[in-house]
């Protein structure tokens, strides 16, 4: 999800120097580790959830995912498992750039002539996708820590619905690259119930 950070207050504005900072650093850091990565083997990591993850996403559950971009960590091969093995999947929906974001399903996993670019330039599904209540959220970050604290894009996007919807079972997804010893945290941030990357499992 491509997010700008948000309007910076004089209060806030040594806090907020501090995240911007580590955005940029995790970028770069990210970008170096997924270019020195082959090809074939970035196509076989993150390939389906690991089994004590997939246990969190009960059969018949609808899991929120992402539309990668960038270099972001690719949850495409979860989808295609979890719509294999009887879930259901959404993804990210927005009207316009000042609009909350919502979801709306992917039913076929497989085709992206299904979606759209949206606001934010990621690939959404179409207006006339059925709107969707993920009870499992799989977010993307930028940094994480071993404890579960995320840096995001700074949007705030998933921290309002997460906020929201407090019932939702939020896991991130990650290249090894992004951990970081600690993040800066501020109280509305939601700890992750989880962070998966291609070597390990973080449980917070």
């Amino acid at each position: 999800m491509v997010d700008p950070s948000p309007p910076i207050s004089p209060a806030t504005a040594p806090f907020s120097d501090a995240k911007a900072a580590l955005r940029r650093s995790f970028r770069q850091l990210r970008a170096e580790h997924v270019e020195g990565l082959p090809a074939g083997l970035r196509a076989l990591m993150l390939n389906r959830p690991p089994a004590p993850v997939a246990e969190q996403m009960p059969q018949g559950a609808v899991v929120g995912l992402y539309y990668p971009t960038g270099f972001e960590a690719s949850p495409l091969g979860w989808a295609r498992w979890l719509s294999e093995n009887g879930r259901r999947v959404a993804l990210p929906f927005f009207d316009t750039r000042g609009g909350l974001m919502t979801f709306r399903l992917w039913d076929n996993p497989w085709d992206d002539d299904a979606l759209e670019p949206g606001p934010w330039r990621a690939l959404q599904p179409k207006p006339d996708a059925a709107l969707a209540n993920p009870s499992v959220l799989v977010v993307p970050l930028l940094a994480f820590t071993s404890s579960g604290h995320r840096l995001g894009q700074g949007g705030g996007h998933y921290d309002r619905w997460l906020a929201a919807h407090p019932d939702a079972v939020a896991i991130g997804l990650a290249w090894d690259c992004q951990l970081a010893a600690n993040l800066p945290v501020e109280a509305h941030d939601r700890t992750l119930a989880s962070v998966v990357t291609p070597t390990r499992i973080y449980h917070a």
